[in-house]
């Protein structure tokens, strides 16, 4: 989350390249050349120590030895010259380096570990080692050497591959696509993707953010970036690597279901980012959403002159979830008077293959005013008749005119000529509309816009807050399974299980360990008792799979039956795994509920993003039936409703024939108390509920396996050290008590609190608004709202007080870090009609208390010099303040902590 000095990096004043060879072919020279080439404008410098000129450019023998201090400075140098290129810098004020040079190794002792730490000495940023380089198009710089240096545009790409940023520049140069930035991050020494996702999330040049992954470092800073980043414009990410297996092999099915490709998937839906399979699709994202704002819905009105490819984008647009728009009963009738009687009269509109320009335009003219669609998409089959290349420059020439007239927002026109030649593609391009080569590919890049509308509401979406009635007992089920760690077990014992079950509300069927053949008998009479039938299971903490063993006998109705069963269970069990420990047999009742379905839901570890929550089709064939979803804990009721939707079985869940509906929210529920509890209890490494049934009366786990071991902090800071997305942090929760005996309950921000807020704000007078906002505020949004609300604890705090009596909100304080969580800066409001009792005075030295915390060094912010409340107690606090040089009306205020 560091976007300190990246601005000095990417937009630099003055660079120096240290390292350019003489020698033709060289990366040196052709960096040398590419900087040449751009024309930067900032001033130039070139550092050799055996060369006095390369290419016709003076060249001096050490960085101290130039005329003006670089803010960047490019190095093609050996390897092993590069720690001490970085110190020289450091020494001189150098912002930092771009290192194109391969081979610094890794581990201790390495020349990457010198350049660190000669870089962190001077507070340098460093990109790379062994990368392309970067290619700035706003300030005239390509310091890479890659083939061509792109135009401006508001595209950003960011690569792992050098290769990749390459060929992107070559596509972006054949379709007039231009860029705001491209950086290929190389082994990401220092500055890495999620730092410079937070750099053009806050570039107002950039439209959209381009990725392409291979691997990700820092789980959980990525998520807390691309989630930012998200909100305010369209993330694309291409990840290599999707076929590759999983990092080990896992031991129960929700693990073997976690593969890696399918966590990255999760990892990016919740982060609202967009994910395409391939380069092609990249391209096409890239063509999409440098062009064109997202539509209002998803309704797609088709112009074509030939009626196969029209249908063939109805039916690849219904595919993707998008919908054919209807024509209005107006636009029909203006078209039936403009076109002629064979025009297919609905959509796609075909206005038959001899349609030259002036057709075009009066049909899409038609559309564009036609409310009943979100989008256009013209498409052309060149025919012998009329002239393609007429064609595009007339319906170029309409779509400028209609975005002249809808200047606040046009609607997306996008457009394919099958077999166009480059002149048409630069008429298209060079108007700004997305241009593709088939029908197929326009489709989809109508569909990327949806989608990123689509997330953009899902991250602004309130979902609803667990029912209060739900307190899980943490502590008793913690106990359980950390007595098992303690005693050097990777296995939870299934009476273990049903407790930890029962801890957290989760319903189970009676279950029973019998050490011998008689106890299981003693056991099967009680359940004999209440009417149910009898399942055994071999016990045994070597024996995973049950049934691989013939460990599983099911429907047993006398208690002669359980005594054959068992001891026929323990001695298949002894003669196929003779080196197993048998402890005896699981007595459980059997459950028979025919129109129950059979559901997995559970936990797994991954090596990158943490612990993850799968659910799916369950089952002994679940890895065969593949019908499985994953997502990144923590959850609530929307996001586990999400996840549930996208698997097949989802569908199974609802009534169908004589089969009720499954309770509602009953599995949705169970999902949410798995996520909780690998918040609480972080010992537990893999959770499987398999099967799960589920019909109209709620949920029952039938069987269940639960892996243990030492907690592993996987991510640092405060917060669930599996967890890549960080929790809701319960341990700040507070009750106070204030002047006159008034108490009050204090606890974090949630999503769901939009409501509260809102109604909040009503207690709040305009003009303690305007001190809060330094401006006058008259509405707020659910836009606004939603983004205050929907905190990511890894980077924000917001702490709510209510009135413990009324249950009324009354006050809240904010603290948003730095990009370098370093310090922090804070925001305070409080009802108007309660001031002057403690509460500001209480909620600052919260945040203080939170501040200090998590390590931040201080804590400012930005007060009006007409707040002197405000202004009083931060000098009580001790506060240092002092007036905002470049705002008389503010004051700054800063807190060392």
């Amino acid at each position: 989350m560091s976007t300190y000095r990246l601005n000095n990096l990417l937009s630099p004043r003055s660079v120096a390249l240290v390292g350019a060879s003489a020698r033709s072919g060289s990366v040196g020279r052709a960096v040398l050349e590419n900087i040449r080439k751009a024309g930067f404008r900032g001033q130039f410098g070139l550092v050799n120590p055996r060369h006095a000129e390369i290419g016709g450019v003076a060249a001096v023998k050490s960085l101290d030895r130039l005329d003006f201090v670089p803010e960047l400075v490019v190095i093609t140098a050996p390897a092993g010259e590069i720690p001490g290129i970085v110190d020289q810098a450091g020494r001189l004020g150098s912002a930092g380096a771009l290192i194109v040079s391969a081979g610094l190794g890794q581990g201790p002792g390495s020349l990457h570990e010198a350049t660190s730490t000669a870089a962190r000495k001077h507070g340098m940023r460093l990109i790379g080692p062994n990368c392309l380089g970067i290619m700035m198009p706003g300030v005239s710089l390509n310091a890479s050497f890659a083939a061509h240096m792109p135009g401006a545009g508001n595209l950003a790409l960011i690569s792992q591959s050098g290769a990749i940023a390459a060929g992107m520049v070559d596509w972006a140069a054949q379709r007039g696509v231009g860029f705001s930035g491209i950086v290929s991050i190389g082994d990401q020494i220092d500055v890495d993707i999620a730092d410079l996702l937070d750099h053009f999330a806050m570039d107002h040049k950039t439209r959209a953010i381009l990725l392409y992954i291979e691997a990700i470092k820092d789980a959980r800073k990525f998520m807390s970036a691309a989630r930012a980043a998200a909100r305010v414009k369209p993330v694309v990410v291409v990840k290599s690597g999707r076929m590759a297996q999983g990092a080990k092999a896992a031991a129960t099915h929700t693990g073997a279901l976690a593969g890696a490709d399918a966590v990255y998937d999760a990892a990016f839906r919740r982060a609202g980012v967009l994910r395409v399979s391939d380069l092609r699709e990249l391209f096409d994202c890239a063509e999409t959403l440098g062009r064109v704002e997202s539509p209002t819905g998803k309704r797609l009105a088709i112009l074509t002159n030939g009626g196969g490819i029209g249908v063939l984008a109805i039916d690849r647009l219904v595919e993707l979830g998008g919908i054919p728009a209807t024509i209005s009963a107006e636009a029909r009738k203006k078209l039936d008077a403009a076109l002629p009687p064979t025009w297919s009269g609905a959509n796609p509109v075909d206005i038959v293959g001899d349609a030259d320009a002036a057709r075009y335009a009066v049909a899409l003219e038609e559309l564009l005013a036609d409310r009943d669609n979100d989008a256009v998409l013209v498409l052309n089959v060149q025919t012998a008749i009329a002239s393609a290349a007429e064609i595009a420059t007339t319906v170029t020439e309409l779509v400028r005119k209609y975005r002249e007239q809808h200047r606040s927002w046009a609607k997306p026109v996008l457009a394919a000529w099958v077999g166009a030649d480059q002149h048409i593609i630069q008429t298209l391009s060079s108007a700004g509309v997305p241009n593709y080569p088939t029908e197929d590919d326009a489709v989809r890049g109508f569909m990327y816009l949806v989608r990123h509308r689509e997330v953009v509401e899902e991250l602004s979406q309130v979902p609803p807050a667990m029912p209060d009635t739900f307190v899980p007992d943490a502590r008793g089920a913690r106990q359980i399974v950390t007595a098992a760690v303690a005693d050097g077990r990777e296995w939870l014992e299934p009476v273990e299980i049903k407790h930890l079950l029962e801890a957290y509300d989760i319903a189970m069927v009676p279950t029973y360990a019998a050490t011998d053949v008689e106890q299981a008998v003693a056991y099967a009479n009680d359940i004999f008792a209440q009417g149910d039938t009898v399942v055994l299971k071999i016990m045994s903490r070597d024996i995973v799979h049950k049934s691989d063993v013939g460990g599983v006998v099911l429907n047993l109705t006398t208690p002669e039956a359980v005594r054959v069963a068992a001891t026929g269970i323990i001695a298949r069990a002894k003669k196929l795994r003779p080196e197993a420990r048998i402890g005896g047999v699981i007595v459980q009742a059997m459950v028979v509920k025919a129109k129950a379905r059979e559901l997995i839901l559970g936990l797994a570890d991954d090596p990158t993003f943490g612990t993850v929550v799968v659910f799916g089709r369950g089952g002994t064939a679940v890895e065969i039936i593949n019908d499985k979803a994953l997502a990144l804990p923590p959850l609530d009721l929307q996001l586990a409703r999400d996840l549930i939707e996208r698997t097949r079985v989802s569908r199974l869940l609802r009534a169908y024939r004589d089969v009720p509906a499954v309770k509602p929210d009953a599995v949705a529920m169970v999902l949410v108390k798995l996520a909780q509890m690998a918040a609480d209890i972080p010992e537990i490494r893999e959770f499987d509920i398999n099967p799960l049934l589920a019909d109209e009366t709620g949920v029952t786990a039938v069987d269940a396996r639960v892996a243990v071991g030492p907690p592993q902090r996987k991510f640092v800071g405060s917060g669930p050290a599996n967890f890549a997305v960080r929790a809701y942090p319960s341990q700040w929760e507070r009750r106070l008590k204030l002047k006159d005996d008034w108490r009050i309950f204090v606890r974090p921000m949630r999503p769901e609190d939009e409501p509260i807020i809102h109604e909040f704000l009503g207690h709040v007078t305009p003009h303690d608004l305007r001190l809060r906002f330094f401006a006058p505020m008259k509405e707020f949004t659910h836009e606004f709202i939603a983004r205050l609300t929907q905190l990511d604890y890894a980077r924000a705090m917001a702490f709510i007080a209510f009135d413990e009596a009324t249950g009324e909100m009354v006050g809240v304080v904010r603290l948003h870090s730095d990009s370098i969580y370093e310090s922090g800066e804070y925001a305070i409001l409080l009802r108007s009609d309660l001031k002057g009792r403690g509460l500001g005075w209480a909620l600052m030295q919260l945040i203080i208390d939170y501040a200090r915390s998590e390590g931040l060094k201080a804590i400012s912010g930005d007060v009006l010099q007409e707040n002197t409340v405000m202004l009083d107690m931060c000098r009580q606090l001790g506060f240092e303040v002092k007036p905002d040089p470049s705002e008389p009306d503010l004051c700054d205020v800063k807190l060392k902590l």
